[in-house]
């Protein structure tokens, strides 16, 4: 109770106008509700019940209340100039009528899975490069520029709204390391400072939605779709990773040639050999699947190496011991990060656990290699489509395991109505294509 303390007096000292709780659906979007300034320490305390079933994959009509319980360790304070009111953003973790953690809350995943490393004496640490658009109209995708990797436009509105965006995010406690324009036209990248996952997980939430409101302000649309447009890179989500134990990166051994321990090869092992099968949670929409395509520098091939930016995982150059980690780039910034970390751990531990040592690295350009080749160096693929992903979690059931049962047949039950949503769509390129040829 005593950081419960903490925080109520915190926030009385903050000249705060607005409390707003937050949590996520399964599918990781943001969903809250406000909350008056004298109910914030019942809702510290006891939390706030409210209507489960609302809320995607949460609970039946029948059984619908459900209580949000605010974390003091996750608290955002948005300064005036978001919304006209100073606003603290307070995450939630959800309970039953009980008191007891819900299982299909998204966070509680995370959450017990750090909490099992923690008992082994390691943390999980995350920093992540989130990519993004931003378009003239929330109607369709225009294009604001033509510019280029690192290209500097500095009387651009675009990036007048990323700097704010960082400043904001700065004056938030929230730690960027740097941004700037992506390869993509119209495309911009926020890099966040590695952090607990648990942390990052929040972190990126809360800014997608700053990212979105300071771009509203400025007369834009920011999206977080896989692949807006056809024929230009996608959005990513690259996630950099390391464990730690006593204060030191397990992921470090100088002898080595990447310099990487036997921990974080391992490690690795597990997330090449069973990606395949938790890239459901990854890459979980249709539109995912338009963006892993050769030629436009996002992952197709399971594979990993250094220098290479067409491999699966990359191992970044980097000049102190506790900078050492692996780079996973398959990822989109439309997953759920508190199911997509969790996932993640979850295989690279089972690499450790199972002593899975990773194939040879692969320096070569995998996009231009020929079918021979990839087989003679036994290069497998990533899913092409979320039907193929939902296959491969339904064929190995490793999902299960990190999600639990109720979450894991929710989550599946939305995908399977969302693939053939699509399937039975009648297209535009179908249109173009077939129209006026039969």
């Amino acid at each position: 109770m005593e950081r419960i303390d903490e925080v109520l007096e915190f926030l009385e000292n903050s000249d705060v106008e607005v409390i707003t709780l937050v949590f996520t659906d399964i599918l990781g979007r943001l969903k809250g509700f406000n909350l008056s300034l004298g109910e914030v320490e019942r809702a510290f305390r006891e939390g706030i019940v409210f209507d489960g079933s609302s809320v995607e994959g949460f609970v039946r009509i029948e059984e619908s209340d459900l209580i949000a319980k605010p974390d003091p360790e996750g608290i955002f304070i948005a300064p005036r100039e978001i919304s006209g009111f100073k606003t603290v953003y307070i995450v939630c973790d959800i309970l039953k009528p009980n008191g007891e953690p819900f299982e299909r809350d998204p966070r509680r995943v995370l959450k017990e899975k750090l909490k099992s490393l923690k008992e082994k004496g390691y943390n999980y640490y995350i920093g992540a490069e989130l990519e993004y658009f931003y378009f003239g109209s929330d109607k369709s995708p225009e294009l604001l520029d033509h510019g280029g990797y690192f290209d500097v436009l500095p009387s651009y509105k675009p990036t007048t709204a990323r700097e704010e965006t960082v400043k904001v995010l700065k004056e938030m406690g929230i730690e960027v390391e740097a941004s700037h324009h992506e390869v993509a036209y119209s495309q911009h990248e926020i890099d966040f400072r590695y952090s607990d996952a648990l942390r990052m997980a929040d972190v990126l939430l809360i800014s997608k939605m700053i990212v979105k409101e300071i771009g509203r302000k400025h007369g834009l649309y920011a999206s977080f779709m896989p692949k807006p447009i056809f024929g230009i890179n996608g959005s990513g989500l690259h996630l950099h990773m390391s464990l730690w134990k006593d204060g030191q990166n397990t992921f470090y051994d100088e002898k080595d040639s990447y310099q990487l321990s036997e921990t974080a090869r391992k490690f690795l092992g597990g997330i090449l050999r069973y990606i395949k099968n938790i890239t459901l949670v990854l890459n979980q929409w249709v539109n995912s699947y338009k963006r892993l395509v050769v030629g436009y520098e996002a992952p197709v091939y399971i594979s990993w190496g250094r220098a290479n930016r067409s491999a699966l995982v990359r191992v970044p150059a980097f000049k102190k011991p506790s900078s050492a980690r692996i780079e996973l780039r398959s990822p989109d910034p439309a997953t759920n990060p508190y199911l997509a970390f969790a996932s993640i751990l979850h295989v690279g531990l089972k690499g450790i656990e199972e002593g899975i040592e990773p194939p040879e690295p692969v320096e070569m350009d995998i996009y231009h290699m020929d079918e021979e080749n990839r087989k003679k160096l036994r290069i497998d693929s990533l899913p092409s489509s979320l039907k193929e992903a939902v296959d491969m979690a339904l064929e190995d059931r490793i999902l299960e395991d990190v999600l639990g049962k109720s979450l894991f047949e929710k989550f599946v039950e939305n995908k399977i109505l969302e693939w053939e949503r699509f399937r039975i769509r009648v297209t535009d390129y179908e249109i173009e294509t077939y129209y006026s040829m039969l």
